[in-house]
């Protein structure tokens, strides 16, 4: 069990696969609507402000409000992820899974805040491989703040057999903690609603660095870091610190709110698969050279349809967030078919696996994942 994984794209040898059992609710708090200001602000438009919790006379966070994620919905998300698994076995991956989220509601509880556990399943976005280190980066959900834990034992065996492994600075995550300027902002894709005024705590420290590994583009020895707030920069400015003459960080601003993976994904050295033309305008000039396949538009046919009071988190363009197994052969939703024409005209062999509720949990097969063994190396990419 040697971590080995500079790339998106090289032969894939082995990969955690998330899990959703017993997901119940999604938690609505600061954190929460940030996160998903976007899609939030797009498919609930009757909501007159956003969501501040106050906090009690003890400093600690109350009216915490619980949206239920429907048992079917649940059921058939654990289905479609044992599917993704199953078929990355049948194509010689060693697959791994993190451990279940017990069935008794978790807490996690610090002296400024409580929140409802979830469960580790989009784990690409808390943890960044880099060649034979583990990156466990700085959440940015409360709800998420200890998920890594889940992955704890499977990070444990990596690091007998030689791999680094690292913990980025914890957030305290009081309202304060939070740079509010890009939901302010009147940037295209931004909120439609008013923002407002954080509550303060006896534990506020100013802006704090928060940082997904899924804001991040894996090139070899360069990593495309994607900045909107001063709590990715914070971020960005330890990473490029801790991996100073091991890697190269380049910094685009505001290609998306936070993840780009849905925005931009690496098939193979000198080829992108892009949302639009104009996502090319935010990457570095060495990366404008490669050549792009641009994504088609989804249709409406792609995706159930839900009730009102469910909770939509991503973007339509959800199933761009695809899963390389090696520089020819790509994991694509079936319920995409557009896409999966579009990358078999590109001569890529494309899996169509089932996944059918990705906008209510947030994620794609990308982000469902996490590659610990390519057979890729720190190779000039960008040069």
């Amino acid at each position: 069990m040697l971590l080995n994984s500079f790339d998106e794209w090289s032969r894939l040898r082995e990969v955690v696969v998330g899990s959703a059992e017993n997901y119940v609710s999604h938690e609505r708090e600061l954190s929460f609507d940030l996160f998903f200001h976007d899609n939030l602000a797009q498919d609930n438009p009757g909501r007159s402000e956003w969501y501040y919790p106050r906090l009690s006379a003890r400093g600690e966070r109350s009216d915490r409000q619980r949206q239920p994620v429907a048992q079917r919905y649940v059921d058939e998300l654990n289905e479609d992820l044992e599917g993704l698994a199953e078929t990355l076995r049948g194509l010689g991956v060693t697959v791994h899974r993190p451990r279940a989220l017990p069935a008794t509601t978790a807490e996690v509880t610090t002296p400024a805040w409580s929140a409802s556990v979830v469960p580790p399943l989009n784990i690409r976005d808390n943890t960044l491989v880099l060649g034979d280190e583990i990156i466990e980066t700085s959440p940015m959900i409360r709800s998420r703040y200890f998920e890594t834990q889940f992955l704890k034992p499977l990070f444990q065996e990596y690091f007998r057999h030689g791999c680094r492994w690292t913990v980025m600075p914890r957030p305290l995550m009081t309202d304060a903690s939070f740079d509010l300027s890009y939901v302010r902002s009147a940037t295209v894709g931004g909120p439609t609603e008013p923002i407002g005024e954080p509550q303060p705590s006896p534990y506020d420290v100013g802006l704090e660095m928060m940082f997904d590994a899924a804001q991040c583009l894996r090139l070899g020895r360069d990593i495309i870091a994607n900045v909107s707030t001063e709590n990715h920069a914070l971020g960005v400015a330890w990473l490029e610190r801790h991996l100073e003459g091991r890697f190269r960080v380049h910094r685009v601003h505001r290609l998306s709110d936070s993840h780009i993976d849905s925005m931009v994904l690496a098939l193979r050295p000198g080829l992108l698969l892009v949302r639009s033309e104009a996502v090319v305008e935010f990457l570095p000039p060495a990366l404008r050279r490669w050549d792009r396949i641009v994504a088609p538009t989804p249709t409406r046919n792609n995706f159930p349809r839900y009730d009102d009071d469910d909770l939509i988190l991503t973007s339509p363009f959800i199933d761009l967030n695809v899963l390389s197994v090696d520089p020819e052969t790509v994991l694509v939703n079936e319920a995409s078919p557009e896409l999966v024409r579009t990358l078999e005209d590109a001569k890529f062999t494309v899996v169509p696996v089932r996944h059918r509720h990705r906008r209510l949990f947030g994620g794609g097969f990308h982000c469902f994942t996490l590659d610990t063994v390519r057979d890729g190396g720190p190779e000039d990419y960008l040069e």
